[in-house]
């Protein structure tokens, strides 16, 4: 994949590459020069998402605990006090390329509920149009055993697929997805691109975990899987070098999983044959049109709302002639939306006293039949 192909990228940063093994500290030379990459990727027109792990690293060099021997509640509690260090080393290392950055802090529950993935979508949208970079870890402080993720691979599909990214950049010390695995053969080879996961490639998953982290190669094969279904691209690149996505785009060796469909279409997929509608909502000529003619749906078209539904939930649209021509995920409630069908958006807020967009359906969340 080209640099010039994407626009939206994910970038998943592991524990081994933050943390110095040998020195039992923070890589503070290697983040500069990924906040650096990063400098260069915005002044391209790229947004630029992070996924990272380090918290319960930082944590357990600031309590001198040794990881290994750490238990899930001692986990939380020494995640917390990570949590202090790893942000204020993202901060640092931005400030001096002129990014601004913020935390945001999931568990698995966030994004697999629709109406809080929906609002996190919302939340990255936003602080991305204001230009800053989100920084996204595991909320390991109130997670549990049954909703962790590890070591954040399948956090980073999950953040690249409900923010609808382009790429996803897997950053680790590892090269890639080998034929083998690299510890027991040495006749192996780096397979430089995947456009399917099936038994083949499953086959070749070696179960290597890094010291300070919780992924290895199977986890990553799961998180490829998901960005695949979600239209995004993913690398396996070895990112240990300074300089790693500068790196990774002049042609280091890595692995690209490559989708079938872009993530507008596989967002659209999902939409439209995965959940049932809950009502719908009536919209006049006008508004007819403007669909068809690809803008998004606003409450000034919307006539009358049919059933009860929350922001989020997928509704039909009709025609005056209650003929279906569309299905989509709404932007307010049915009660909401009440109150507001017929006026214009900037007079939401007014009516409401609150607005949480100007569309009621986004045409990024809106799919015609």
């Amino acid at each position: 994949m080209k640099i010039e192909d994407t626009k939206r990228i994910v970038v998943k940063v592991g524990s081994s590459l933050l943390f110095d093994q040998d020195t039992n500290t923070l890589n503070s030379e290697w983040l500069i020069s990924l906040a650096e990459d990063i400098k260069k990727l915005r002044e391209k027109g790229k947004q630029i998402i992070i996924v990272s792990s380090g918290a319960i690293a930082l944590g357990a060099k600031d309590l001198n605990l040794h990881m290994k021997e750490l238990k899930m509640d001692m986990n939380q509690a020494v995640s917390s006090v990570g949590q202090i260090h790893l942000m204020s080393s993202y901060k640092t290392a931005f400030e001096k390329n002129e990014i601004k950055v913020s935390q945001i802090l999931l568990t698995l529950d966030d994004t697999e509920q629709r109406r809080r993935s929906i609002n996190a979508r919302r939340t990255i949208d936003t602080l991305l149009n204001l230009n800053i970079v989100p920084i996204v870890n595991e909320n390991d402080t109130i997670a549990t055993t049954e909703i962790r993720y590890g070591d954040n691979d399948r956090l980073a599909s999950r953040v690249a697929q409900i923010s609808s990214a382009d790429c996803l950049i897997m950053l680790s010390n590892i090269n890639g997805l080998y034929s083998s695995d690299p510890k027991n053969d040495n006749e192996i080879k780096l397979i430089d691109k995947v456009t399917e996961i099936n038994t083949e490639i499953e086959e070749m998953i070696g179960t290597s975990v890094s010291e300070t982290g919780k992924g290895g190669m199977k986890t990553k094969i799961q998180a490829a899987k998901t960005a695949l279904l979600s239209g995004c691209h993913l690398a396996i690149t070895n990112g240990t070098i300074n300089h790693p996505i500068t790196s990774l785009f002049n042609g280091r060796p890595c692995t690209w999983f490559v989708p079938s469909k872009t993530p507008l279409a596989a967002r659209k997929q999902w939409i439209a044959g995965t959940m049932k509608p809950v009502g719908s909502l009536i919209i006049d000529e006008g508004a007819t049109k403007a669909l068809k003619n690809g803008s998004s749906l606003l409450p000034a078209g919307i006539k009358s709302i049919e059933g009860k539904f929350e922001r989020g939930d997928v509704i039909e649209i009709k025609t005056i002639d209650k003929n279906i021509i569309g299905i989509g995920l709404s932007g307010y409630s049915a009660s909401e939306s009440e109150l507001i069908k017929g006026h214009k958006s900037d007079e939401i807020a007014k009516i409401l006293s609150y607005s949480y967009r100007e569309e009621m359906i986004h045409k990024d969340d809106l799919v015609l039949l």
